[in-house]
């Protein structure tokens, strides 16, 4: 079978592997001044938009990312009044935090303001209007400069960041300066969150190096994961707090805050039984994580092992 490759959207989804997703329709690409991004339709996953020609969302399973990212965190704390996202240009970050009614105020920072609009006229799926929410705050600035000049502090802080490239805007927001700011910033409950690279045990030292940099800061720290078909892989995600495990919440208190809050319509992945699944890794993953090594510092080369 011979296959005409102008008609597929190729992932390189390791050093060693690439695939590919048949396009049904046109792309529409375009740089901003951060990154390169594409917006395709696939045969399998429906709308995709790719950054720096990685996959970063799909309309067909975003709200498994989405959800796992978001509502972990939310959940963990009991009355999440004052949030912040850094990154979240797709809108659905937003999105997953809005829906829950005791959120008074949500500040939300992304560099790159022409990835965001390119993103509320291409992505209306993702976004569902969260950007029209009153309590939504939209800045285009850098996120670590913004939280430097902050006094006020935050029950949520959720990284929905870019992959931490040698030469990306991100890399300041992965050293362990980042997250003592992050934990400056923080009410005495507060909770951060980080997406947190491919999880394996086959490809695991990125997370393990961001959640051996988190936990030189913040006393509980979790790694938690999902399998995303979009992105071919399980992904990982980490959860840090200064007294709180997210891990041990009762099943009981976390019904109850879903109940409270009017969630259980709402989420289609996120519940009881899929939180505490999250966190239950296997085995030989957990002794990899558990590895003593490399702790990331600003001036200091990015080095993942």
């Amino acid at each position: 079978m011979s296959l005409e490759f102008s008609s597929w959207l190729s992932d390189q989804t390791t050093s060693d592997e690439i695939r590919l997703l048949r396009r049904v329709g046109g792309m529409e690409a375009k740089s901003t001044q951060f990154q390169t991004m594409e917006f395709a339709k696939t045969a399998a996953y429906g709308d995709v938009l790719v950054l720096d020609d990685t996959i970063q969302s799909s309309e067909v399973d975003e709200y498994l990312y989405h959800e796992a990212l978001v509502q972990p965190a939310m959940i963990t704390h009991p009355d999440p009044q004052r949030v912040l996202i850094i990154g979240g240009g797709e809108g659905a970050t937003p999105r997953e935090v809005l829906k829950h009614p005791n959120v008074k105020s949500l500040v939300m920072v992304d560099l790159d303001r022409e990835l965001v609009e390119f993103c509320q006229q291409k992505l209306p799926s993702w976004h569902q209007g969260a950007f029209s929410d009153p309590r939504l705050e939209l800045l285009h600035t850098d996120g670590r400069a913004y939280l430097a000049q902050q006094e006020a502090k935050f029950d949520v802080i959720i990284l929905d960041i870019t992959d931490a490239l040698e030469e990306g805007p991100a890399i300041a927001l992965y050293t362990k300066q980042f997250y003592s700011l992050c934990q400056q910033r923080l009410t005495e409950s507060g909770v951060m969150v980080v997406q947190g690279f491919s999880l394996s045990p086959l490809k695991w030292t990125e997370h393990a190096t961001i959640r051996r940099t988190i936990h030189s800061v913040f006393p509980v720290v979790r790694s938690y994961s999902i399998f995303i078909p979009s992105f071919a892989c399980t992904w990982g995600f980490i959860i840090a707090t200064n007294n709180i495990d997210p891990a041990n919440l009762s099943h009981g208190e976390i019904e109850q805050r879903i109940g409270d809050r009017n969630l259980a319509d709402k989420l289609k992945a996120y519940d009881v039984v899929s939180h505490t699944g999250m966190f239950g890794l296997p085995k030989d993953l957990r002794l990899k994580l558990a590895q003593l090594g490399h702790i990331l510092e600003d001036g200091k080369p990015l080095v993942f092992e």
